[in-house]
């Protein structure tokens, strides 16, 4: 039998969001292109491990008060007009107040300084490290690719090479999130 390969879908922005609120149990992301992309739901082991890596995040956030943080729901319109949603994101507060009321509640029009990519057992890797250098084209200052699987984390910063960590315990928020250390052990565990 003959199988042909189904073109993918593009959609316009308007009809991107119109997707989203009519769908709000799916989760949908946008190519620069306008080609939408349809990810299915985790399992329960990937929900959980994402669930501290933005646990994590969002207790140091809470403690320093120097931005917002973003679980795996928010999504950003990037400036190469791709609308992303990485599982775990973060904004300087000055960045996030520079946006309006009515900017912050939609797809927010801008790259987070931080985000990171949590493999799941669905994702194919090429397409995590394609999205992970999108977000570096359009302004994050620091990403992870988080595969633990293969207990890696792939460190992604604008204008250098990706960096390999092979079994770290932890990975550093550098100088994008002062003092934020993430703590590994809950998202290698088996």
């Amino acid at each position: 039998m003959l199988q042909m390969e189904t073109p993918p879908l593009r959609v316009s922005r308007q009809l991107f969001e119109q997707l989203t609120i009519e769908n709000p149990d799916t989760r949908l992301e946008r190519a620069s292109d306008g080609t939408l992309i349809v990810m299915p739901p985790t399992g329960s082991e990937t929900s959980s491990r994402n669930l501290s890596l933005s646990g994590q995040l969002w207790s140091w956030n809470e403690a320093t008060g120097s931005g917002k943080a973003f679980d795996s729901n928010g999504g950003f319109e990037l400036p190469d007009s791709s609308i992303y949603a990485a599982d775990a994101a973060w904004v300087s507060l000055d960045r996030w107040q520079q946006l309006s009321r009515a900017e912050r509640r939609t797809f927010a029009p801008l790259c987070p300084d931080f985000v990171a990519e949590l493999r799941s057992p669905s994702d194919r890797i090429a397409d995590l490290r394609e999205k992970m250098s999108a977000y570096c084209a359009n302004g994050a200052r620091l990403g992870w690719l988080i595969d633990p699987e293969e207990r890696r984390v792939e460190v992604y910063r604008p204008g250098r090479e990706v960096e390999v960590l092979r079994g770290p315990e932890a990975v550093s928020g550098e100088d994008v999130l002062p003092g934020f250390v993430l703590k590994l052990a809950p998202l290698f565990e088996d």
